[in-house]
């Protein structure tokens, strides 16, 4: 019987030493400090036992707040005293130590070996020559702009994914458009539109436009041609991305409470304060692939021609082809895309979008890299690639199974001092990095977090060059699926072109028959809509 009832001994205990450092007030006036202490934990169990929203705390008053200091605590105990150096959660440790150590320009030099499991499922590696080069200029660059864009720009083939003003702090913010400055890399605005801490660097801007025209709306939300045409003749805006969709919610829009709008995002965004800002789940400035390609077009005229594409994460395969074959009819292509894979996430986001929608980068890259070969116009459209690529190794990955550039958000991010401790949503980032909290953002102290976005660049720029002249090869965007090797099961060795295979060129113009399955989908596109031909995806 006394059993059942020794969950309430913290309470008792807490009563009865409230009354004894009342009696004991006698003796000396120190012992106040055990009336108001003990006191304030009789307090909080009496309350534990009367409210009615959580049962722990009606069994165990007092002691059952322990259960939700232990949840609130879960995240650092697991990333500081538990997980191992190879767990990815989402990201090792061995991946944040390397930003890190190349953000502060520290020796990043491992002694003793991989402590990687070699020989296990998974394990993949490059293949290098006995003929190695040794490459001087590491500030890899590509031109980005097809044969109808005037004003084609020189990118880095590594530059900072898109993070809008209002996820990020604006001290973030503008140390990491300082430091793509001081590197001579490019600034993904994030669907936030420009604001003046995208400004205050002077660094290279790719502008994003998502379904919220944020920087170029009209008062109903609607894409204003006037406010894009003035935002797009910044000198700063080297490139204009259309979002159709992002890794970390494939699909889904989104919405900023109006309590969460400052004047700044106010600003930025061309919003009103004290109203909601909607992020729609879908354009309404066009809604078929052949009034994609008008936008596209658009933009493109309004610009004075700088590079415009789009960016993705492929979802049903057929409907990119649908896209692809507006593309063929109208004439008008995109200077490029840029393929998100499922794994991109510095966006809060549902769970079962995070972990069920959407197609990881490998796949996604392949596909849409296949595609753009299959329908002969590869060679005018860039690909870029974002999903979790921070070492020099994922990059190399990503250029040899088809992409021209990489982009990352979380690699920077812990440039800047994230110790990724996913309280993004929060407004409470202990870094200062995702907050809208002034006290917190000025954790991030700008001159010198934007020198370590700078040094992170250029010594993983450094780091590549290196591994590509491991290979034998004299710039990255020669490496190709053979260079990549991948063990599939365990002591089971395949060639990376096996399973990232460059499809011919113009296979699907001509219906070749193909193993993947590519022609099924692409018989069933269309340039007028996006709807299948019949009921398939």
């Amino acid at each position: 019987m006394v059993a059942r009832y020794t969950r309430f001994l913290p309470l008792v205990l807490c009563a009865l030493l409230t009354l004894v450092s009342l009696g004991a007030l006698a003796l000396s006036p120190a012992f106040w400090i055990g009336v108001a202490l003990f006191g304030f934990l009789t307090g909080v169990g009496l309350r534990d036992l009367t409210q009615t929203r959580h049962a722990v705390l009606r069994n165990y008053p007092v002691l059952g707040h322990m259960r939700y200091i232990f949840e609130e605590m879960r995240p650092e105990i697991r990333q500081y005293l538990i997980e191992s150096d190879q767990d990815e959660e989402p990201f090792s440790r061995d991946e944040r130590s390397i930003v890190y150590q190349r953000a502060k320009n520290v020796e990043d030099a491992r002694p003793f070996g991989t402590r990687m499991r070699v020989y296990d499922s998974g394990y993949q590696w490059l293949t290098h020559s006995v003929r190695p080069r040794h490459i001087v200029d590491h500030d890899f660059r590509l031109t980005i702009g097809g044969p109808d864009c005037a004003q084609p720009y020189q990118a880095s083939i590594y530059n900072i994914s898109a993070m809008s003003f209002g996820a990020l702090s604006s001290n973030a913010i503008e140390a990491l458009n300082r430091g793509a400055a001081m590197g001579g890399f490019a600034h993904d605005t994030g669907e936030g539109g420009i604001s003046r801490y995208h400004r205050a660097g002077g660094g290279d801007l790719i502008y994003e436009i998502g379904s919220g025209y944020f920087g170029c709306r009209t008062d109903d939300g609607s894409f204003s041609p006037e406010r894009f045409a003035e935002q797009a003749a910044n000198p700063q805006v080297k490139m204009i991305e259309i979002k159709l969709s992002q890794g970390a919610k494939p699909g889904h829009g989104g919405m900023l409470p109006a309590a969460k709008i400052t004047p700044e995002i106010a600003e930025a965004r061309g919003v009103p304060m004290g109203v909601d800002c909607v992020s729609p789940a879908s354009h309404s400035a066009f809604s078929t692939p052949l009034e994609m390609m008008a936008f596209i077009k658009e933009l493109r005229e309004l610009s004075g021609g700088k590079p415009v594409g789009f960016k993705l994460c492929i979802g049903h395969r057929r409907e990119f082809m649908c896209i692809v074959k507006a593309m063929l009819e109208t004439g008008v292509t995109p200077d490029f895309i840029v393929v998100d894979g499922k794994e991109g996430g510095t966006g809060a986001a549902p769970l079962e979008f995070a972990n069920h929608m959407g197609m990881p980068l490998v796949e996604g890259l392949t596909f849409a890299h296949n595609v753009l070969r299959g329908a002969g116009i590869r060679d005018r459209i860039k690909i870029g690639a974002s999903g979790k690529l921070v070492t020099a190794f994922d990059i190399a990955k990503v250029l040899a199974i088809g992409a021209d550039w990489a982009n990352s958000a979380r690699g920077f991010m812990f440039a800047i001092g994230c110790i990724q401790a996913q309280a993004c949503h929060t407004n409470r980032c202990p870094v200062g990095v995702a907050t809208q909290d002034p006290s917190r953002a000025r954790a991030i102290v700008v001159p010198d977090k934007a020198q370590r976005v700078a040094n992170f660049h250029r010594n993983t720029m450094k780091a590549l060059a290196e591994m590509t002249g491991a290979a034998g090869l004299d710039h990255p965007g020669k490496f190709l699926p053979h260079h990549l090797l991948l063990r599939e099961k365990d002591r089971e060795m395949v060639v990376g072109d096996e399973i990232y295979p460059y499809m011919p060129i113009g296979f699907l113009l001509r219906e070749d028959d193909d193993r993947f399955g590519y022609l099924k989908r692409w018989r069933r596109a269309r340039p007028e809509a996006f709807e299948p031909v019949d009921d398939g995806v």
